[in-house]
């Protein structure tokens, strides 16, 4: 693995925060992915950038050399991104670019986003990138080796903290669960989550909090959940029709022959869908057209999701 900027970045804010707990709470990770990480930074760079005691962590004299460098560096390439956006900006006659790449964890949104510009804007071309980390996404955009992300949040948690983007949020939805059609609780028009507690269960991955919010609401139900296996959509789905784990997922989820989305008693948990870009690289005129496409796309989503629309018509005020 190469050292990138967006690692640059977790370092700095470990230092600046003076503690790990303190850091993931300002990059909205939660604290063992954010340890995960810098563990690998640390196997990167070939040695242990803190030292940690009761009170937080000190950099080490690796460390302090890094910090030092880093803080050069990220407010030097961030410079040179907008003065490159500016200079080909310049260039153009027209606000919209002549290539957009766009970054997603989200298949759903971003295949009517395409759908979208290619209504509206069929001159246009559209490349991807899909990734299930959000902080990846962002430190792309920072970057510049991408345009525009749709990325997921958990709860109330911020986007990931990186210089310079700005962030939109696009929906909030409440969080359900994957049945098979079989399940005695398939039909509920909702279920507690205690009555899953004997449950395997399984989520698509990311490096939020989700993980810790899920355990957090299992514990406040009364039970501690299963393992909570991270993996791809194929293989969620797979594990629902063979009825070996129940699958966490938004609740604008499109009904699949055999798996049904049942709402969860009580909405413990929601999933924030927010769109991120940079101001120097993406004219803010655009940027906001890009906003009104992704959700149309939202809004096409859930129509054709008649659980959700219906829970939604109970709930009003929620989109």
């Amino acid at each position: 693995m190469d050292l990138e900027l967006r690692h640059l970045r977790i370092v700095v804010a470990i230092a600046e925060a003076g503690s790990i707990t303190k850091a993931s709470a300002v990059l909205g990770l939660a604290q063992p992915a954010l340890t995960a990480q810098l563990r690998r930074i640390e196997r990167i760079l070939g040695g242990p950038l803190f030292d940690r005691d009761r009170r937080g962590v000190r950099a080490s004299p690796l460390g302090e050399l890094v910090i030092a460098r880093a803080r050069m560096l990220l407010p030097a390439v961030s410079d040179l991104r907008a003065e490159a956006a500016r200079l080909a900006n310049d260039t153009r006659t027209s606000k919209m670019p002549a290539r957009l790449r766009l970054g997603s964890a989200s298949g759903s949104l971003l295949g009517g986003l395409i759908h979208q510009l290619a209504e509206h804007c069929p001159e246009l071309e559209v490349t991807t990138h899909v990734s299930w980390s959000a902080e990846e996404l962002a430190g792309l955009v920072a970057e510049g080796n991408l345009d525009y992300i749709l990325v997921g949040v958990c709860g109330d948690a911020r986007p990931p903290i990186t210089p310079g983007l700005r962030w939109h949020e696009v929906a909030d939805d409440p969080v359900f669960v994957l049945l098979n059609t079989d399940h005695p609780r398939a039909a509920a028009k909702a279920v507690e989550l205690a009555e899953l507690a004997t449950a395997r269960w399984a989520a698509t991955p990311g490096d939020g909090c989700f993980s810790d919010c899920f355990a957090a609401a299992c514990s406040r139900a009364g039970f501690a959940p299963r393992t909570l296996h991270e993996t791809d959509v194929v293989t969620c789905l797979d594990l629902v029709e063979t009825e070996d784990a129940v699958v966490l997922c938004q609740a604008m989820f499109r009904p699949r022959p055999g798996i049904v989305a049942v709402p969860i008693a009580g909405t413990p948990l929601h999933w924030r869908t927010v769109a991120g870009w940079h101001p120097g690289g993406l004219d803010p005129a655009f940027a906001m057209t890009l906003h009104e496409f992704a959700t149309a796309s939202y809004l096409d989503v859930v129509a054709r999701s008649p659980r959700y629309s219906a829970w939604l018509a109970e709930h009003p005020g929620m989109i």
